[in-house]
């Protein structure tokens, strides 16, 4: 079954091929966002640290409300004279120096409990994620000048000899050096307040290298390699983390594999096809509801075109329902005296423009009236006009 899945170079620590390995199957695993965005959004809150105000906040005054008829409202006033604090609201939040709306307290629900399947299901995601070049460039990463993704390196944590001098010539063998430079140059000074809370600085992700040596002295040795370089984190192989995975939820991390790490994804996440997890009780890799996303390649395969029935040529449809008020041809089959009326009514029409064309023809040019006979028309006008509205005389 390993067989029939594609290969992976291996490298050694100078950047040479050495062998080939199979691809583990939780790279084939589904990419769901929304999962790893849940489950990274849940995850997170388990580091938050209980906060609250003081529980006496704001209501160490002696105050007492004066009630009711002093056309003052009933909020409890400060005692005393002598001082404009006298008289003064207490207590409510709306006063000087008094308690705040709804005091937040250390009994709140920080942390969140996230099943167990559905964080496995989000570390396998952002597993199948990390070996997709796409979605790592997508995420920022500079993996420009690397000979294949995922990268699977033999013998790093021997090599390097707990040296960062040595952890940074393998980098840069093996072409993931840009990336680091990318997060060594990000570093920057933090704005607000963190910068006097012990994070002063910000950087950016860098490669996360996964290991599996067994033994305090290995892993210490490995982890002293790496550590000092900006941006680069160091897990275990049997303690991936979605946090490292996947930071801020986002997909696509560049991750750098040893040899050993990368051999034991098989039992610790199976090899699919429902074969469980030899490293964890019940497990199985989630699948996919389809196999190919692409829909017309599908639809238009010789498989599925093979049991469907052909296409319907030259299909007549039924003819569409006209309106016999605006439709004549429909006029006509309803009623076939409505040819004739059309007819009639044509031939009257135009009948009525030649004897209007006829008229015109008559009226020669040049007919105006003359300046003497409209003078002689306007007057008669004024005359009638005054006679017509003429005041009666008393």
């Amino acid at each position: 079954m390993a067989a029939s899945r594609p290969t992976v170079t291996i490298y050694d620590a100078k950047g040479a091929a050495v062998s080939s390995a199979p691809l583990p199957a939780v790279f084939t695993a589904p990419i769901r966002r929304d999962v790893v965005h849940f489950v990274h959004t849940n995850i997170a809150k388990n580091a938050r640290q209980a906060y609250s105000v003081n529980q006496e906040a704001g209501m160490q005054h002696s105050a007492e409300s004066w009630g009711t008829g002093r056309a003052v409202s009933r909020i409890p006033r400060i005692g005393g004279g002598g001082t404009h604090r006298s008289g003064q609201g207490a207590f409510g939040n709306m006063c000087r120096k008094g308690r705040m709306f709804a005091p937040t307290k250390v009994w709140r629900r920080w942390h969140r409990k996230v099943n167990v399947n559905q964080r496995r299901f989000a570390v396998a995601s952002a597993l199948a994620a990390s070996a997709v070049p796409a979605l790592v460039m997508a995420r920022g990463h500079r993996i420009d000048g690397l000979a294949e993704v995922p990268l699977v390196v033999k013998g790093l944590g021997s090599e390097t000899h707990g040296k960062t001098s040595a952890a940074v010539k393998a980098l840069a063998a093996l072409g993931a050096d840009a990336d680091v430079t990318r997060a060594k140059e990000s570093k920057t000074l933090r704005a607000g307040k963190g910068k006097m809370r012990n994070r002063r600085y910000v950087v950016r992700r860098g490669p996360l290298l996964v290991h599996a040596e067994s033994g305090p002295a290995k892993e210490a040795s490995v982890v002293r390699a790496f550590r000092n370089l900006p941006g680069v984190d160091i897990v275990h192989v049997d303690r991936l983390n979605l946090l490292q995975l996947a930071p801020g939820g986002h997909l696509g991390r560049f991750v750098i594999w040893t040899d050993d790490a990368f051999a034991k994804l098989e039992p610790l996440f199976g090899a699919g096809a429902g074969v469980a997890a030899a490293l964890k009780t019940g497990f199985h890799l989630p699948r996919a509801p389809v196999a190919v996303a692409d829909l017309a390649r599908l639809i238009n395969s010789s498989e599925v075109q093979a049991v469907i029935r052909p296409a319907v040529k030259d299909r007549r449809f039924p003819a569409q329902k006209k309106n016999p008020l605006r439709n004549h041809a429909a006029m006509v089959r309803l009623n076939p005296y409505a040819a004739h009326v059309r007819k009639t009514e044509v031939a009257a029409q135009a009948a009525r423009a030649a004897a209007k064309a006829k008229g015109a023809k008559k009226v020669t040019k040049g007919t105006r009236t003359s300046p003497k006979l409209r003078k002689a028309s306007t007057a008669k006008f004024v005359a009638l006009r005054d006679n017509e509205f003429k005041r009666p005389t008393a």
